[in-house]
């Protein structure tokens, strides 16, 4: 079957100020599945320019395919755009099949085929086994309410949801489709050549306001070693330079961590590698950090949230404002980077609780710092603590984390929006930090953070230019609950967990392996 997977193009300010741009790597791990069942696939990647949607349509049915997939990363403000194309492409050829997925559609199923007859199929949770099975139904004329993980309208054009698909307990049994792309179009950190990956998926704590872990129910990891042999791969053949490393949380098992860190030693590639990772869990690897840069550990982005304490409870981060410090401290002593996140909107805050929370960052003394808003998603628990706060930005292509879309009682948003570019302004701005900039003794995070902070200018500038010119924002909108609809927290969890076969015993008792 020819089919065709489409990267809508993101409004995002991220997506659309920086010269760089890094593959769609869920798109990517369906491809290597479908190909390795018998398929034709190929990539539009709208990304690019960005493409104009017109564009995008002519391409993806260029050759007349039976299937079109859409999908991205920025789930949920990228909605808009998906259902745009989604339209146009029935318009033109009505009998062209078409199947989304991603985080949003995997909880916003019985509202977006309610809403609209665009999308034929949704695929709920991981992808890479689902939409193999749906095609292979599909063509064999099969019922598809046999497969697991979609949602789909019956034959009364009712919204329906077969059961949960099970998770995939092996990660290596499913390869990402490289040869989809052109890697040399693709490049991150100030020109050098990119891809994303995943060691890992999930995350086993308890954050309300994230809903990784429900999506991905557990948390798995890739075969290390097969993990650093890829890497090591694409370097070698295709140059990849740096992997910008997609898991919500891959330092889960220290254990499996340090067997990657070895593996990366071991193939001994000059590839650099950024990514995220909790505060907790770099102070528990202290005694390995000297293996993280010789990895080639150059970036880890630590998500802090917050630096109030209270804060932290309230969203159940489960760190502390101590343990935070601490890892900044150590990432510096063994020469990784740390971009601290902070995010404003999670309380009511006012200019006291703002300027404490600048205070507290001046003396974490992160390299870089990443402001962000709180967006609220129905599928997590926060979402029911915020159900009843005012939603003041209407429109979906905006919840991105860089706007602000819940009402403040004590600050307008003018007012917070400021307070925020101030705050990123005068961190990034201190002292210390243009010194590092200016004099690094290391090159290459002399040229990292040259890059990020002329990135973090022009977005900067094009934030401020979008909050007085374009945006637009209600006084008296919706509640977050009338906005979205009623909470989904009871069904967070997407899928259903694989466990391991049960073993017998010679005492004739069941048990099952720990996982």
């Amino acid at each position: 079957m020819k089919i065709v997977l489409i990267n809508p193009p993101h409004t995002a300010i991220g997506s659309r100020v920086p010269d760089d741009h890094l593959p769609p790597l869920g798109l990517l791990a369906l491809g290597g599945p479908l190909i390795d069942a018998g398929h034709e696939a190929r990539l539009v990647d709208a990304e690019f320019g960005p493409m104009p949607l017109d564009m995008v349509v002519r391409n993806a049915l260029d050759d007349c395919p039976d299937f079109v997939l859409i999908g991205h990363s920025g789930s949920t403000s990228a909605h808009p755009t998906a259902l745009l194309i989604a339209r146009m492409i029935k318009e033109r050829e009505p009998a062209t099949i078409i199947i989304y997925g991603g985080v949003f559609p995997t909880y916003h199923w019985r509202d977006i085929l309610t809403a609209t007859e665009v999308f034929d199929f949704i695929v709920r949770g991981e992808g890479e086994a689902t939409v193999v099975a749906l095609i292979e139904a599909l063509e064999m004329h099969q019922s598809p309410a046999s497969v697991a993980g979609i949602a789909f309208r019956d034959d009364l054009h009712r919204p329906f949801a077969t059961q949960p698909a099970t998770t995939i307990s092996e990660l290596d049994a499913y390869r990402v489709g490289w040869e989809l792309i052109d890697i040399r179009r693709y490049s991150y950190w100030g020109g050098k050549r990119a891809v994303v990956m995943q060691f890992s998926r999930g995350c086993p704590h308890l954050c309300n306001y994230c809903g990784q872990r429900g999506f991905w129910t557990r948390w798995r990891h890739r075969d290390p070693v097969k993990f650093a042999k890829e890497i090591a791969w694409l370097h070698r053949e295709h140059g990849v330079e740096l992997i910008n490393l997609a898991d919500e949380n891959r330092t889960v098992s220290k254990k499996a961590w340090r067997a990657f860190l070895d593996a990366m030693i071991a193939e001994n590639v000059p590839v650099l590698i950024v990514g995220s990772t909790r505060a907790d869990d770099i102070v528990r690897d202290a005694d390995i950090l000297h293996l993280y840069r010789k990895a080639g550990i150059i970036r880890w982005l630590l998500g802090m949230e917050n630096t109030d304490e209270q804060t932290l409870q309230l969203i159940r981060k489960g760190g502390s404002t101590s343990s935070d410090r601490e890892a900044i401290r150590l990432l510096r002593l063994h020469g990784i980077l740390s971009m601290a996140t902070w995010v404003a909107g999670f309380e009511d805050e006012g200019f006291r609780d703002l300027w404490r929370g600048f205070r507290q960052l001046i003396a974490y003394d992160p390299d870089q710092i990443q402001a962000l808003y709180v967006t609220p998603h129905r599928w997590t628990p926060f979402f029911r603590i915020a159900r009843d706060r005012k939603v003041i930005q209407r429109d979906a292509r905006l919840w991105d984390y860089k706007h602000q879309v819940l009402h403040m009682t004590r600050l307008k948003p003018w007012m917070l929006f400021f307070s925020v570019k101030l705050i990123e302004l005068a961190v990034q701005s201190r002292p210390k930090a243009l010194a590092r900039i200016l004099f690094h003794k290391d090159p290459e995070q002399r040229h990292s953070m040259r890059w990020y902070t002329q990135m973090g200018r022009r977005v900067w500038f094009r934030e401020v230019w979008g909050f007085l010119a374009r945006d637009r924002r209600v006084q008296d909108g919706p509640t977050l609950a009338e906005f979205w609809g009623a909470p989904q927290d009871a069904e967070e969890e997407s899928m259903t967990v694989q466990r391991p076969a049960r073993k017998l015993t010679s005492s004739g008792i069941t048990i099952s392996p720990s996982p």
